[in-house]
């Protein structure tokens, strides 16, 4: 297959680079606003070429493009790759909108396009084990869960909009937390079979007062740097979120989970994980909590030198390895020793899309899938702007069945 990379600012090259490796990817295209960066990458990464917009490398023979363009805009270039006939790798969020949401699951259904969305939670080690034990039944039943992401804006966001937002970053810099999601719903419900009915959600207005979360500079009027949602889930469970962009919290996890069963609870924190076992009957004295923090240990690595402009606060999203918990075994050895990311998911995402196109499978985190991570940060959204008022929360199906790769 040949893939078409729209955007190459800090984070493309990443899976520009896995693309390249892969033995079924032939050819890696991109463009960019800035033509001057895309003929960067073609020049020091050896790719097959650029195009000068979206439009051409749409009109081209790629059967596939990867959205990795700021957040805001993925919705609308995700609908126009669609349109033209392309399948879609779609860094996260999804969209923007439910209406854009609703429109690419109606696309994907009409056509039979693949779709994907690029959430790195999926393959977060923590929920990897999550998905693996609740499906066994070992937590016995599920009944509430939180997921967190933690990532306050000092803590490299502020040079990643400078260096993507120009002099007018400060508009786009109060990205509202709600309406990118996934980093914390995706790792919840990447783990349990249901998803979100309702939401009621808490904004906290920021108060630093340096022109960012201000409703007169942000581009959507927002002033919420931290927010908190409360929902339903339709197994009559509940899930709480949390989207931090003002905290005194610099490393470790900024993804991190916990699952609350009725047999054991996994909690994770932003430096460990331990898991509480019930043991039968009622000898609570009996029970155990284990330490299984090396289970979600990642190895380290060093973010390679041709990576450009990356922040070194970004690095650790980069440079993370597998952990033991991940199957190595089913990614290709063409894999082996290259650079990772995101608690090991960059290999992960890397290779199902290409699976999805290459054997016409619609991946794990699917059209369908990555409206129920996304959709429900959209309405959270909407209730904290109306004071924390509990919003229904539109459901799109479960889609395909899960391959079974």
């Amino acid at each position: 297959m040949k893939i078409g990379v729209i955007g190459t600012g800090q984070f493309a090259r990443s899976f520009i680079s896995l693309w390249q490796l892969h033995p079924d990817v032939e050819a890696v295209y991109v463009c960019d606003l800035v033509p001057e960066r895309a003929a960067e990458h073609v020049e020091k990464y050896g790719l097959a070429g650029s195009f000068a917009t979206a439009e051409e490398l749409l009109a081209s023979d790629v059967d596939a493009v990867a959205v990795m363009t700021q957040r805001w805009s993925h919705g609308g270039l995700v609908l126009q790759a669609l349109r033209a006939g392309k399948h879609v790798y779609s860094s996260v969020p999804m969209a923007m909108t439910a209406e854009e949401i609703t429109a690419i699951v109606a696309e994907v259904e009409a056509t039979g396009l693949i779709y994907m969305m690029g959430e790195t939670s999926y393959y977060n080690p923590a929920v990897v084990w999550a998905r693996e034990k609740i499906g066994a039944g070992e937590l016995g039943r599920v009944f509430y869960s939180e997921g967190d992401y933690v990532h306050d804006m000092d803590n490299g966001f502020y040079a990643a909009y400078k260096y993507s937002g120009g002099e007018d970053w400060k508009s786009t810099a109060s990205y509202p937390p709600m309406l990118y999601p996934t980093h914390a719903i995706g790792g919840v419900l990447g783990a349990l079979p249901t998803y979100a009915t309702s939401v009621s959600c808490i904004g906290i207005v920021d108060d630093r007062g340096d022109g960012v979360f201000d409703a007169d500079v942000s581009r959507w009027g927002n002033t919420f740097s931290n927010m908190t949602a409360l929902f339903d889930l339709a197994d009559g469970g509940a899930m709480r979120t949390n989207e931090f962009r003002r905290v005194g919290y610099w490393k470790g996890h900024e993804s991190r989970f916990r699952f609350f069963g009725t047999e054991a609870v996994m909690e994770q924190s932003g430096s460990g994980a331990t898991l509480s076992v019930k043991t039968e009957g009622e000898d609570y004295a009996k029970g155990e909590t284990l330490d299984i923090s090396d289970l979600f240990h990642t190895k380290a690595g060093q973010l390679p030198e041709d990576f450009g402009d990356v922040d070194p606060a970004l690095m650790q999203s980069f440079s993370s390895g597998l952990a033991k918990v991940h199957d190595q075994s089913r990614l290709p050895k063409e894999f082996d020793g290259a650079h990772n990311g995101h608690e090991g998911a960059h290999h992960f995402l890397a290779d199902d899309f290409v699976r999805g196109v290459t054997t016409n499978t619609q991946p794990p985190i699917n059209a369908w899938t990555a409206a129920r991570f996304t959709l429900p940060g959209v309405i959270a959204y909407e209730s904290a702007k109306q004071g924390g008022v509990r919003l229904p929360i539109p459901d799109l199906g479960a889609g395909p069945a899960m391959p079974n790769w």
